[in-house]
C-alpha cells in the first residue's frame, strides 16, 4: 500500500494594531493575535500547514494604506514564492480599504497565495467565500470611515472651545497634561519678534539679529523672513485659536498683548505688495517656469512692487528670498530687462546658420525651411501673447548669472511649431 503524501503549506501569520499604545507590554495585541493564528495553523496540521516563524508585525499602523513595513515585506515573500497562505486574526488586519484589498486579492491570485481570517469564515476558493470576504471588508471600510469622522468632529468641537488638539507645538509653549503652556525663555524671543517687527518693519532684519545673537528656531534651525511672518500671524500668540478662518478663544494664556497683535496686523496690511485687485497668480510673466537663478540652481519667481500708482515688475531668486542675509548675487533682476533680452537672444539664435544646421540634423528638417519660418518678418508680426505662448514652447530654460544670460532650446518645441504653421497653411 503506497502512502499519499501531503504536500506542505507555508503559512504566514500577519499581525496588525492601529495605535502603538500598549505594545510595551510583555504581551499585546500583536502576540495575542499570533497566538490565534498558530493555533489555528495547528489545528490544519493534517493539512500539511506549517507555521513561518518569520513575524510579520505592524504596530501603531493604520489599515486605511499600504504604507507598513511588515506589510510590505509579506507581499515580496508572497510575490518570491515563500508564502503559500497567509493567516489573519480578522481580514481588516490586512486591510481597511475596499480598493487596496481588490488590489491585493488580484496579486494573492497571480502568486497562488490563500487568504484565510482565523475568526472568520472565509474561503477565497470559492465564489461563496469570495462574495462573503467582499461583504465583510465593506463594513471594514464603513467602520474605518465612521471612526475618522467621529475623530475629526471631535477635533473640531475642541478647537471650537480652544483646546489643544495636537500637532507641532509654537515657540513659547509646551504641552502639559494636553494643554499649551508657556516658557518663559521662549515667550521673551516671540515678544521680542513682536516688538522688533513694530520698529523695524523687516522680517529680514529681525530674522539676521536672531541668528547673529545665536538664537535658534524651536526646531533648532537658523531663522528666515518665513518663520518671522509665520510668528507675526500665529493667533495662538494673543490667546486665540485660528480654525478654518475662524478665530476663537484659546485654553493657553497669551504670550503678546492684544494692543501689540493689532498694531503688527495693520503694519501687514499696509506692507502688502499684492493688491486685493491682482493677486500675485494672476501677474504675467512670459519666463515663469523657465527662468532660473544658475548661481542657486534653482527657479527665478515674478513678483511686483508699487511705488506710488505704478507697479515695477521683477523676477527674484526663489533661494535667495528665504535666507536671512541675501548672498545671491543675481538675487532680483527687473522683469522686462531679461524678458527683451531672452527675446533678442532667441531671435539671434534662430537666425544663426551654425544654430540652424543644428537644428536641421536633429529634426531631420532642411536648414533653409527653418531659416525660412524664422526670417525677420516672423518676429515683426508676432503678437506679445504669441511670443510669451513661443517662449514656453521654444525654450527648456534660461539660466541668468550675475554677468550672462544663457538659453537652451527644445528641439520637440522648433518641431511642433513648425507642424503648426504648416498645418495651418494647408488649411488655408
Amino acid at each position: 500500500m503506497v502512502m499519499q503524501t501531503i504536500p506542505k503549506k507555508r503559512c504566514a501569520i500577519y499581525t496588525r494594531k492601529s495605535v502603538e499604545e500598549g505594545l510595551d507590554q510583555e504581551f499585546n495585541s500583536l502576540d495575542a493575535q499570533r497566538e490565534a493564528g498558530e493555533a489555528y495553523i495547528a489545528s490544519q496540521k493534517a493539512n500539511g500547514w506549517v507555521c513561518l516563524p518569520t513575524r510579520y508585525d505592524d504596530g501603531g499602523y493604520s489599515g486605511g494604506n499600504m504604507k507598513r513595513p511588515a506589510l510590505q515585506q509579506l507581499l515580496a515573500d508572497c510575490e518570491a514564492g515563500l508564502v503559500d497562505i497567509i493567516v489573519v486574526y480578522k481580514i481588516d488586519r490586512l486591510s481597511r480599504s475596499i480598493c487596496d484589498f481588490a488590489d491585493l486579492s488580484k496579486k494573492f491570485d497571480e502568486w497562488g497565495t490563500q487568504f484565510v481570517a482565523v475568526t472568520q469564515e472565509i474561503n477565497t476558493a470559492t465564489s461563496a467565500g469570495r462574495m462573503m470576504l467582499n461583504i465583510l471588508i465593506t463594513f471594514a471600510q464603513y467602520e474605518r470611515e465612521v471612526i475618522t469622522e467621529r475623530v475629526r468632529d471631535k477635533m473640531s468641537a475642541s478647537r471650537k472651545k480652544g483646546k489643544w488638539v495636537g500637532g507641532r507645538v509654537p515657540m513659547g509653549y509646551r504641552v502639559e497634561n494636553k494643554k499649551l503652556t508657556i516658557v518663559e525663555e521662549e515667550a521673551r524671543i516671540i515678544q521680542r519678534i513682536f516688538q522688533r517687527f513694530i520698529e523695524v518693519l523687516s522680517p529680514a532684519l529681525i530674522a539676521q539679529e536672531l541668528n547673529k545673537d545665536g538664537i535658534r528656531t524651536k526646531q533648532g534651525r537658523i531663522w528666515n523672513r518665513q518663520h518671522i511672518y509665520r510668528i507675526l500671524s500665529n493667533h495662538t500668540y494673543v490667546g486665540k485659536v485660528n480654525y478654518k478662518n475662524s478665530i476663537c478663544d484659546g485654553e493657553q494664556e497669551a504670550i503678546i498683548a492684544q494692543d501689540v497683535w493689532d498694531r503688527t496686523r495693520e503694519i501687514l496690511r499696509v506692507n502688502d505688495p499684492a493688491p486685493a485687485h491682482m493677486p500675485r497668480t494672476e501677474i504675467i510673466a512670459p519666463l515663469k517656469g523657465i527662468l532660473r537663478c544658475g548661481h542657486c540652481d534653482c527657479a527665478m519667481m515674478p513678483t511686483y512692487a508699487r511705488r506710488g500708482r505704478k507697479q515695477y515688475y521683477y523676477y527674484f531668486c526663489a533661494k535667495d528670498s528665504k535666507r536671512a542675509t541675501p548672498t545671491c548675487p543675481v538675487r532680483q533682476i527687473p522683469a522686462g530687462d531679461v524678458e527683451r533680452i531672452t527675446r533678442e537672444q532667441v531671435m539671434k539664435m534662430l537666425q544663426t546658420p551654425t544654430i540652424l544646421i543644428k537644428l536641421a540634423q536633429v529634426l531631420n528638417l532642411p536648414a533653409e525651411k527653418i531659416a525660412e519660418l524664422f526670417k525677420e518678418t516672423f518676429w515683426q508680426e508676432i503678437s506679445p501673447g504669441e511670443m510669451n505662448r513661443l517662449l514656453h514652447l521654444l525654450l527648456e530654460k534660461v539660466e541668468v548669472h550675475e554677468s550672462k544670460l544663457t538659453v537652451e532650446f527644445k528641439s520637440s518645441g522648433i518641431k511642433t511649431l513648425m507642424e503648426e504653421i504648416a498645418n495651418g497653411e494647408e488649411t488655408d
